[in-house]
């Protein structure tokens, strides 16, 4: 039998009129991908983050970069949807939610079928590349490939820098995404974070915005945050079972 409060959560779901989904790293640890901040298992406890200005300021940080990309560990390359992204995009499918934000980069949400126009990412996307300068898009096969051959990933025909699709740490946020993220914010009626932290600005300021205004704020997460104080209903249960049931997918 489902609990009080995902029986709640379903009530609250099949009342939104205007949902937002908010998600972070939660959602797909139960497809195989390590988040960022857990003790012990999550990646920056394994490996050191490369900071932005460092990268585009140093070729031999780069180089070490793309090393790190091609020889270490890949959980996201065979990872897949679980039954969290399902029930979110059970959700947009039935015309719940029209905005899915996320701070994954994993592409397991496009994995799942939710088209590109419903997807904010604000944190960028790690299964391809592109110029600094131009924007170009690059497979990451391409730069396997040419990584294997050469050993190096040089510039992009234009003399930009090639980087991960990602945003790093001290990278500018994407203004597009954040002023999507923001109207559709301000447009809610409900607004649901699944599997974040909420510790990461400026991504963690919308739900608190969606409260601000008047939307109910429900937060479904493994562990508490620091908005589980103002939420209207805080769901402290595994995610793909809790979500499952809440849309009727069970």
């Amino acid at each position: 039998m489902p609990s009080d409060t995902v029986t709640e959560l379903r009530t609250l779901l099949d009342a939104a009129r205007s949902l937002v989904v908010f998600t972070g790293a939660g959602i797909s640890t139960e497809s195989g991908i390590p988040d960022f901040r857990s003790p012990g298992t999550g990646l920056w406890s394994k490996m050191k983050p490369i900071m932005f200005q460092d990268f585009v300021s140093s070729d031999e940080v780069r180089q070490a970069s793309w090393a790190r990309r091609f020889e270490g560990e890949r959980p996201m390359e065979n990872a897949k949807p679980n039954k969290g992204h399902e029930a979110v995009a059970k959700l947009i499918q039935r015309g719940t939610c029209s905005c899915l934000i996320t701070q994954n980069v994993d592409n397991l949400h496009q994995n799942s079928g939710i088209a590109d126009s419903h997807i904010v990412e604000l944190h960028g996307n790690a299964t391809y590349a592109s110029c600094l300068s131009c924007g170009i898009r690059f497979e990451l096969t391409e730069l396997e490939q040419r990584f294997v051959d050469d050993g190096h990933i040089g510039p992009c025909a234009c003399g930009g820098i090639i980087k991960s699709a990602t945003v790093s740490f001290g990278q500018a946020m994407p203004e597009a995404q954040m002023l999507r993220a923001q109207t559709a914010t301000e447009a809610c009626d409900t607004f649901m974070v699944v599997g974040s932290s909420l510790t990461v600005h400026p991504a963690a300021g919308f739900p608190e915005l969606a409260h601000q205004l008047g939307a109910k704020l429900i937060i479904v997460n493994r562990d508490p945050t620091p908005l589980d104080d103002i939420a209207d209903l805080v769901v402290h249960e595994e995610i793909g079972q809790a979500l499952s049931f809440a849309v009727g997918i069970n």
